[in-house]
């Protein structure tokens, strides 16, 4: 067997991805007809939390000592939960009649993964859904105000054009890619 299938099942990946699937359809089928850019935020948060679960195998004295360079396909399979989750929030709101910018999912997508990282790196992989669960659940309830402060707590919620909002999701986005490729899950 070759190494992206062990790789891929030792971190479930296959199960990430059909919970991946379902969540994600799940919260479009409810707001279908009302898809906004709160939608969005639940079903990507939704999507990157059940992947990153995966983000640490079994035994991570194993991980740290195996003879393949970890540090890449960390970044990849990061990488890989903010592609597939923003692809398939893509995907899936092309089924409605109401769309939300591409550019607000790409930078959701990027920021949410980013706090998986981070979240893998200082409380173990298992845990790698925390951050991005506990972040958006917060900034339901952070008024849309104009303040920076507020831009930066409700990122998720914000227009395409908030410099604040792109700029907390490109730093938690390097942050937890930084942190998660160089030093991987917590035991």
């Amino acid at each position: 067997m070759r190494w992206a299938a062990l790789y891929a099942r030792s971190r479930q990946l296959p199960a990430a991805f059909g919970a991946l699937l379902v969540a994600t359809s799940g919260v479009w089928f409810l707001g279908r007809d009302s898809w906004n850019a709160i939608l969005v935020a639940l079903a990507l948060t939704t999507a990157v939390a059940v992947a990153a679960t995966g983000l640490s195998g079994q035994d991570p004295d194993l991980d740290r000592t195996a003879a393949l360079p970890w540090p890449v396909r960390r970044f990849a399979h990061l990488a890989l939960i903010a592609i597939v989750a923003g692809a398939v929030v893509l995907g899936v709101q092309e089924l409605g009649s109401s769309a939300v910018a591409a550019s607000i999912i790409v930078r959701d997508a990027a920021g949410l993964a980013g706090l998986a990282g981070l979240a893998a790196t200082t409380a173990g992989g298992q845990f790698g859904w925390t951050l991005p669960l506990a972040w958006a659940a917060v900034s339901l309830f952070v008024p849309s105000g104009t303040s920076t402060t507020d831009q930066v707590a409700a990122w998720l919620r914000q227009p395409a054009e908030t410099p604040a909002a792109t700029w907390t999701a490109v730093i938690l986005a390097i942050a937890g890619a930084f942190a998660y490729t160089g030093w991987g899950g917590r035991r």
